[in-house]
């Protein structure tokens, strides 16, 4: 464990120095003579984000890992154990990861005592960079057969077939780069993705959002885009007829 460079009791600050300006203002200096450059948590001995146990155990309970593996197929090397990939991810989300980079606290300390093969986060930058708009389809195909799974193991959404409240709303997802599929500048005014997403709420369960869907956002509609029938969908490289989205491997 990295050490405090300050003993114990003092602060790391100066004593304090008061300036009086002319108009009567007191002012108060730190001391910069200990600064910190980084702070790591390395015992090997303890797990920063210990609650991720139950986590990643009850997604291998809803298959979350094998439904990636059967559903996505990015190419190349950079798609090979798609479904470890997507359980580190998730994995990372859950602990507060919210970049690439801070995916590496999957590696911290203890974590690959009680975790299989924990990835770099430029292993799974590159995994990421490898999708397309198709893969993203995929992935919420997998994201559907998940919350099924949750439904049957959880009371997550209790009282199902009862009354069930619906709320769907659709939001701009900001992008940046020409090569992004899917993308395009709609009412929002900035290049972005329009997503869908719909909430589920029961009278025993809390807000679910359920898996939600992408379209390519139109540049000349103000609003919300068109049926999803009729939006572009980009090939995902798994499709029979990729232009038809009800063929598409979201289907599948």
């Amino acid at each position: 464990m990295t050490k405090c460079p300050c003993g114990l009791g003092e602060l790391g600050l100066s004593k304090v120095r008061f300036h009086t300006s002319k108009k009567g203002i007191s002012r108060m200096q730190l001391s910069h003579t200990h600064p910190v450059a980084g702070a790591v948590f390395d015992d090997p001995n303890l797990v920063s984000a210990a609650g991720l146990v139950p986590v990643v155990a009850l997604a291998q309970r809803c298959r979350l890992g094998a439904l990636a593996d059967g559903h996505l197929s990015v190419p190349s090397d950079k798609g090979a154990n798609a479904g470890r990939k997507v359980m580190s991810l998730v994995a990372g989300m859950v602990a507060g990861a919210d970049s690439i980079d801070d995916m590496a606290l999957l590696r911290h300390g203890a974590m690959g005592t009680i975790f299989d093969h924990p990835y770099a986060p430029s292993t799974l930058g590159s995994f990421l960079r490898a999708f397309t708009f198709g893969h993203v389809r995929q992935l919420d195909a997998v994201a559907a057969r998940v919350l099924s799974g949750l439904a049957e193991t959880t009371p997550v959404l209790t009282a199902i077939d009862d009354l069930v409240f619906v709320d769907v709303d659709d939001t701009i997802i900001e992008v940046h780069g020409h090569s992004k599929q899917g993308s395009g500048y709609g009412y929002s005014g900035v290049r972005g993705l329009n997503a869908l997403l719909a909430t589920v709420t029961t009278a025993s369960a809390a807000p679910v959002i359920v898996p939600n869907a992408c379209a390519r956002v139109p540049a000349d509609h103000p609003a919300v885009p068109p049926v999803w029938s009729r939006t572009p969908w980009p090939p995902c490289g798994g499709c029979e007829q990729p232009t038809r989205p009800e063929r598409c491997c979201y289907e599948r």
